[in-house]
């Protein structure tokens, strides 16, 4: 059973980093945080590693609905998007399901979650 959604598209890995942004803001989320991995990785472990990013995502108007129903809900904030560049130079683009993430709050969230769905699947398959 897949957490996420998943698209891996024959392009540079700069041009869909710039390109997934725009689509999230297009779709009403703003990128919260940036981790490099791949940065991280060589700091502090020494290693090399592929290009590898996490987008901390949040769309406002569901954020404000889902922690005003539950507030303890903010733990599983912000929604992750995440890219990666494959051996191929190809780049992979996935997004948790918030739905399957907001089937485990005490409150029913799953409007919430369905709304985020359809918003991170369009900027994925905007790619």
């Amino acid at each position: 059973m897949n957490y996420y959604f998943q698209k891996t598209i024959e392009k540079d890995f700069e041009y869909i980093n710039s390109k997934i942004r725009n689509n999230l803001l297009k779709n009403g989320f703003g990128v919260l945080t940036e981790i490099n991995i791949q940065k991280a990785f060589k700091e502090k472990l020494g290693v090399d590693f592929k290009k590898f990013i996490i987008l901390g995502t949040c769309n406002p108007v569901l954020a404000h609905q889902a922690v005003s129903k539950e507030p303890e809900v903010g733990v599983m904030m912000p929604c992750n998007v995440v890219l990666w560049e494959n051996k191929d130079k190809s780049v992979t683009v996935s997004a948790i399901d918030a739905v399957k993430m907001l089937s485990i709050c005490l409150n029913d969230l799953n409007d919430i979650g369905e709304k985020a769905n359809i918003l991170l699947k369009s900027s994925i398959d905007e790619l």
